[in-house]
């Protein structure tokens, strides 16, 4: 009997999406039914660019980003292609082109090339390719010295730089990651300003009244905002050394901040030049179906950052395919371990249910002094007329600017539709569950707010099932179960679990639950 030749599946992107789909098919490429090659841009082994920013402030070691190691992947029969990039997918011939002229064959290929930071015009910033080939898959772009988008571990260092010599940070914009970053420079001892063109921080996520709260809560930390600034150019003046690098960010009405450090935290664009050279179609990522193929080519797929989910049958003819990606490292982990079920049960001649979105994601500010969780849509207003025949949003919201505490609620037919929470972090956790869950709002809601009273007495819907890292659907059952197996660090709990080792937000709650254990066996014996 002639054994049938392994499926050659070319994956262009190794970051942590990449990551997650070739762990996922090591078991078949052991096995010989999966050639796997993998084509990433950077030379050093892939790394959790998601906790860059803590790397960047001292928070957490360089060694603590790695997210896998390429020879224990080339040692599983992987073949790793690093520093290459990809230039061009002959989808005629089924061939990826590379950087160094050479070429790959597949059965399969997967784009995991994510999102690349966006860089905004300002006058008398210097901006330069670093990859080889005009909209080939690779790297972001190098700037003026002293403006970086901290995407990579060599732009922490310029900010490591400033941090160690007590200098001064410009961020301009005010996103999560922005203010992310602001928090930690505050920690640091670092003076950070934060510079945004519109009337609020975190537009996306928060109404007003929440973003008040979260502004008077950041100038608390140490963390100066400054809204309606309209960037328009950056001063920058020649060292000693002949670099030209940043000294100031000037606004259109003649405002400047003076810095020593310009960070752009202006969002991301899904990488697409790839699948446009090729000739897919592309809305805010690559487009692809419920089994996350290609709208325009089957044997494409798309994951992650660079990939957009939509129905092709509902949406093929509109200009403007609603969606995107979500930006969450979550999402993109599970779009790749369900796309590598897909091409296993395919090989085995098993079917496969279709891909299902996840409820759009909870968003966690990464800062215990202040206790911000988002999700949904929290635009409606309390007091808000309502058109004859639709469906009301009924809201509840409390609110202590004194003492920076906020939470609204957004419900439809009894059912959580959108919540924000600021310092109110037992109520965050459970309108977390309940949003999670599509579940219903207790009739009371006043019984939500009590749970951050000091005689808390009100019953909780979460236990073992409730979500602790949400980036990877890891339950406290599961942790507690990994605790008592002799996890005892959040090292170990993260590679039994894999909890913590997406954006860290859990990493805090995961060393308390280490530590109520230890005490609970304390008392015990």
């Amino acid at each position: 009997m002639i054994a049938s030749a392994p499926l050659k599946v070319v994956l262009i992107g190794l970051g942590p999406v990449g990551v997650r789909f070739a762990e996922e098919l090591l078991p078949a490429v052991a096995a010989g039914s999966v050639a796997l090659t993998i084509v990433a841009a950077e030379d050093a082994d892939p790394y959790n660019r998601v906790l860059v920013a803590e790397y960047a402030v001292g928070a957490v070691a360089r060694e603590d980003l790695a997210i896998a190691d390429t020879d224990s992947l080339t040692d599983a029969g992987v073949r790793v292609l690093r520093g290459l990039r990809a230039r061009h997918i002959d989808r005629d011939n089924r061939r990826v082109l590379l950087s160094d002229d050479s070429s790959l064959p597949y059965d399969r290929a997967v784009l995991a090339t994510g999102a690349r930071a966006n860089v905004p015009v300002l006058d008398g910033l210097e901006r330069w390719s670093t990859g080889e080939t005009v909209g080939a898959e690779g790297l972001d772009d190098g700037t003026t010295a002293g403006v970086c988008v901290l995407r990579t571990a060599a732009d922490a260092e310029q900010v490591r730089d400033v941090v160690a010599a007590g200098g001064r940070v410009v961020i301009l914009g005010a996103g999560v990651l922005g203010i992310e970053l602001a928090l930690l420079l505050a920690a640091a001892g670092v003076e950070p300003t934060i510079a945004h063109f519109g009337p609020t921080p975190m537009p996306r996520q928060l109404d007003r009244g929440a973003a008040t709260v979260l502004c008077a809560a950041l100038e608390q930390a140490g963390v100066h905002v400054v809204p309606h600034m309209r960037a328009e150019a950056i001063i920058a003046r020649t060292d000693a050394d002949g670099v030209r690098r940043f000294r100031a960010l000037v606004a259109s009405d003649g405002r400047s901040l003076e810095g020593d450090l310009l960070v752009l935290s202006c969002g991301v664009t899904a990488r697409t030049e790839l699948a446009q050279g090729a000739g897919l179609r592309v809305g805010g990522g690559v487009l692809v179906d419920h089994r996350l193929r290609s709208w325009t080519d089957p044997s494409i797929s798309a994951i992650g950052d660079c990939a957009h989910v939509a129905v092709a049958e509902l949406h093929a003819h509109d200009r403007d395919v609603p969606g995107g990606p979500s930006g969450l490292v979550g999402p993109g982990w599970r779009q790749a371990e369900w796309l590598a079920k897909d091409l296993l049960a395919g090989l085995a001649g098993l079917g496969h249910p279709v891909f299902e979105e996840d409820v759009p994601g909870v968003v966690m500010l990464k800062d215990d002094r202040i206790g911000l969780v988002a999700a949904g849509d929290v635009s409606p207003e309390p007091f808000a007329p309502v058109v004859r025949g639709e469906i009301p949003a009924r809201v509840a919201l409390w609110a202590d600017l004194e003492h920076g505490t906020y939470t609204k609620m957004v419900t439809r037919e009894g059912v959580l539709t959108g919540f924000v929470s600021i310092g109110m972090p037992r109520a965050a956790a459970e309108l977390s569950v309940l949003y999670s869950r599509r579940g219903e709002l207790p009739a009371d809601r006043s019984l939500l707010l009590r749970l951050d009273a000091a005689d808390d007495g009100a019953p909780r819907a979460t236990g073992r099932d409730a979500p602790v890292c949400l980036c990877n659907a890891v339950t406290a059952g599961a942790i507690e179960d990994a605790v008592a197996h002799g996890c005892s660090t959040v090292a170990e709990v993260g590679r039994a679990t894999r909890a913590g080792t997406g954006c860290g937000g859990c990493r805090a709650r995961i060393a308390e639950m280490i530590g109520d254990f230890g005490a609970l066996e304390g008392a015990a014996a």
